[in-house]
């Protein structure tokens, strides 16, 4: 009389570890998916800023020359204040 005890046992293992390998083929074609959206998404702000930056330029050069300098100096103030981090004031106890 054969036991077949260790035969079922690997063929759960077989089975979950055949989930597994469905599972990662889901998550792979997922993350294709993914990074081709964030690919088309890259080149559309790529493309935006050079519209943007072609805006900018046209803007400026048809300005006088005298409110080109004030702007600018008035824009690197601007830049230099700017965080990329918002401090909020500390609470006071809650007694």
């Amino acid at each position: 009389m054969r036991f077949y005890l260790f035969e079922r046992q690997a063929d759960a293992h077989v089975r979950k570890s055949r989930e597994y390998l469905e599972e990662a083929h889901v998550r792979r074609v997922e993350h294709q998916a993914a990074a081709e959206h964030h690919n088309a998404l890259a080149e559309m702000y790529t493309s935006r800023i050079s519209r943007i930056e072609a805006e900018i330029s046209a803007a400026i050069q048809t300005r006088p020359a005298s409110t080109q300098a004030l702007e600018d100096v008035v824009s690197e103030t601007v830049r230099q204040k700017s965080d990329s981090v918002v401090s909020y004031p500390m609470r006071t106890s809650l007694a």
